[in-house]
């Protein structure tokens, strides 16, 4: 007789039931479709009046939105190339800008150093 017994040992788990009691495993891929819906088609929605849609990663305004918004569409892009290409110049003249004073500081340091080491120079003479 063990001291302590079979407490040890894990009784045995009864067999699992059938993970699923359904028959849709076993349709083909296009009934499946057809049964759980899953052919979606293109995500289209509404905003203010304007009908969009979802293709190749972008939202795409449907045909039927009038010239004026087209025209304000060509506006603001055009108005945006702009400001993209003035935003460009400014950061170059910054840059410029920039180097131009690391320069005159650089230029500055070696000076100062320079008329330092002429003080001491002449301090040693006299």
């Amino acid at each position: 007789m063990p001291l302590f017994g079979n407490i040890f040992s894990p009784k045995k788990t009864p067999p699992r039931k059938s993970a699923s009691l359904s028959n849709l495993h076993s349709l083909d891929r296009s009934t499946r479709e057809i049964e759980l819906g899953l052919d979606y088609g293109t995500p289209n929605m509404n905003l203010t009046g304007q009908s969009l849609k979802f293709e190749n990663g972008q939202w795409i305004a449907e045909s039927g939105s009038s010239s004026g918004d087209r025209r304000e569409t060509q506006r603001l892009r055009k108005r945006n190339q702009q400001l993209e290409e003035e935003n460009n110049l400014l950061r170059l003249k910054v840059d410029i800008l920039l180097d131009m004073l690391s320069e005159t500081t650089a230029e500055s340091h070696l000076m100062e150093k320079e008329l330092e080491d002429l003080k001491s120079h002449s301090r040693r003479r006299k």
